[in-house]
């Protein structure tokens, strides 16, 4: 199994309802670009997940691919529940959640056996494969860097 935590892009400051904060110019050339990058190297079957948060959906809707909204990797979500709604490590599949910080950062920082979460940069992916029962760390980018 492989699995991409993708923090969704740059969104609007927050003033009223956390759930309807849009992407903003900058956030939505950040999801375009990792989508851009991502697109050509995800082979095969993949699950991508969403955060019901319309900075989460925006950010996931640049793949070009179903999503399957789900509430328990929302804003307010654990670590545990973003690893159990992944499946982590035994899904038949590969899957993206697209989430929000700190929480990807504390999935990051618990597969790679650190102490604490880990900063995740807004639009960034950090890419783990299940290997003989460890988490393997394949990737991590940030969008700027490929503009």
């Amino acid at each position: 199994m492989e699995l991409i935590l993708w923090r969704h892009a740059q969104a609007e400051d927050g003033s009223g309802d956390d759930h309807a904060r849009a992407l903003t110019k900058r956030g939505r050339k950040q999801a375009a670009r990792m989508a851009e990058w991502l697109g050509p190297r995800l082979a095969g079957d993949w699950t991508v997940l969403a955060s019901p948060a319309k900075r989460a959906l925006e950010t996931a809707q640049a793949l070009g691919r179903p999503l399957d909204v789900r509430p328990a990797i929302g804003t307010s979500a654990s670590s545990r529940d973003i690893l159990r709604e992944a499946g982590w490590p035994d899904a038949a599949g590969n899957v993206i959640v697209v989430g929000h910080q700190p929480t990807l950062g504390e999935v990051a920082g618990r597969l790679l056996g650190a102490h604490g979460g880990i900063a995740v940069r807004k639009g960034a992916i950090w890419w783990f494969e299940a290997r003989e029962g460890e988490a393997v760390l394949k990737a991590t980018l940030d969008p700027d860097l490929l503009g």
